[in-house]
Formats: structure tokens, sequence, C-alpha cells
């Protein structure tokens, strides 16, 4: 009985061992969605609807990735710019909605596929250590180009975690709105260890698979996956967050963000929406959601 118990108390975390292992270099190269001619067909009509159409903006990282992606112009523009992040495995025009709300009220957007996404080069994604400096050249060629008075970005999942991670390491990036964000890579992995169901399991009897996981993924890309931490950006530099997590959310739970809120030195609000799926916030409470973001960008424009 001792030895059925013992193998039975074993066998579960040295199989998520051997999963996380087989696993570590998967999470650095995402399923990469196409950016179709659908998708750009679509995109356009949603521009056309509200008057204007995105513009190519090509930029070239310091590593010399070349990132694709659009400048739209807001038909009665106030100045300002924000930065929109998709998430993991999407495209730019994952976040047309944001931008068809942003353009309306008079900001001009730019929606770049992330590195080793949508039409983007670059051969894996590291959640924020690498694409931090790729929106320092975004930036660089924006300043140089059309000079925004006031410049926000805006994310949601990877992307969330990528826009507070950028905003630590670029102060011209002034405020960040932030939903469904992981608090770090290792905190996200008990997540998917634990089948984004069972995140307890994930940080106790799976938990193997999390860290080898993550081990294999860090010899495979070569940086540190403890220091990919929006949990530890906010906390370096005090820029202010709008960070929103979804109720209903299993994929990146809300303890996520209450970890980031948490460790924010600078101004900080958080939104709980009921109700809501991941990312999900703008489809499931739209008012709400055009009402917050627009009140905080206008809150950090008006300095």
């Amino acid at each position: 009985m001792v030895r059925i118990g013992c193998i039975l108390a074993l066998t579960p975390p040295v199989v998520a061992a051997g999963m996380g292992w087989l696993a570590g270099p998967s999470f650095l190269h995402p399923l990469r969605r196409e950016l179709s001619p659908s998708l750009i067909k679509d995109a356009a009509s949603s521009f056309s609807e509200i008057g204007t159409h995105p513009e190519e903006f090509d930029v070239r990282t310091a590593d010399s990735v070349l990132l694709r992606g659009w400048k739209v112009r807001a038909v009665r523009p106030n100045g300002n710019w924000v930065v929109l992040f998709h998430g993991v495995a999407d495209n730019r025009a994952g976040v047309v909605g944001q931008a068809q709300l942003l353009l309306k009220a008079g900001y001009s957007v730019v929606m770049m596929d992330a590195r080793a996404h949508g039409a983007s080069d670059g051969v894996m994604a590291t959640y924020g250590w690498l694409e931090r400096n790729d929106s320092k050249a975004l930036v660089d060629v924006l300043e140089a180009t059309e000079h925004p008075q006031h410049l926000f970005a805006l994310g949601e999942s990877m992307g969330a975690g990528i826009a507070l991670q950028s905003a630590a390491v670029e102060p011209r990036i002034e405020a960040v709105v932030a939903e469904s964000s992981f608090a770090n890579l290792r905190e996200a992995s008990y997540d998917y260890a634990g089948l984004q169901r069972y995140p307890f399991l994930g940080m106790t009897l799976l938990a193997p698979g999390a860290w080898t996981m993550l081990y294999h993924g860090e010899l495979a890309a070569g940086f540190p996956a403890g220091e990919v931490s929006p949990e530890k950006a906010v906390a370096s530099r005090q820029f202010p967050v709008l960070l929103i997590c979804d109720a209903q959310d299993t994929v990146l739970p809300c303890r996520h963000t209450k970890r980031i809120y948490a460790a924010a030195v600078g101004p900080k609000q958080m939104w709980v929406v009921p109700g809501a799926f991941h990312a999900a916030a703008l489809g499931c409470e739209p008012a709400e959601f055009r009402r917050r973001v627009l009140e905080f960008f206008a809150t950090y424009g008006e300095h």
C-alpha cells in the first residue's frame, strides 16, 4: 500500500514535468493568425464606416525584425495617439473594436502585429522581454512622423502585459489601459499547467510542469523568464494604469490583475467586469468600457 501510495503521489508531478519540458519551446512559437485578405477587407470597412482608413506602417526594431501594422488617423484628431497591442496568437485585426472606439473620440491609433504574429517578422514571442524594446522603436518612428501631443497604450491579454512592460522602459508612453494581463510568466504558467481550470493544481501537484516549461523556454530563447513581469514593470515607474479583469476569466484569472494593481506605484484604477470572459470587456459592457477608457485617457491627456 505504501508503494502504491508513492506511485500515485509521484506520477502526476513526474508526468507534468515531462509534459512541461515538451511544451517549453511551444509557448515561444504561438500559432500565427494570418492577416488574411478578408480580415484586411473587414477592417477597412469598419474604418470606412467612421470616415477614415488605415495606412501601412512598418517599423524596424533594434534587432532588425520588421514589424508591420497600420496607422489610422481620427477624422477630427485631438492630437493624441494610442498604441494598441493584441493578444497571443492574434493580429492587429483583433483590436479593431478598440480602435473604432478611440477614433470616434478623436484619438489616432497605431495597430501593429507583434513579433512572430500576423504579418510581422520574428521567430519567437517573448511576451514583453523583446517586445518592450520593439515599442521603443515604434515610438521613435511615431514621434518623428506624427509628433503626438500625448501618447498612450491599450492592450489585451499578452498585449496588455507588453503594454505595461513597454511603459516601464519608455517614458513617452504616458498611461496604459491593460485588460486581462498576466502578472508574470511563472504565475501564468500555473494556469496553463492546471489546464486553465484548476490553477491551484498548477501551483501544487502539477507545478513541476510549469517549472520545466519555463526552464526549457528560457534555454531555447536565451532570456530570463522570471524577468518577464508586468507586476515588476508597474513597480518600476510611476505611470497611470487602468487595469481591467474579467470576472469569469479562466485563462488569466483576476488574481493576475489584482497582483499588478497591488504592485503599481503610480495612479491606478481597477475595474472587475461582472460576467465577462477573457478579454471580453468591450463586448460585454461596451458603454462602460467606452466611458472608463475615454475618461482615463482624457484625464492624462489634459496634463
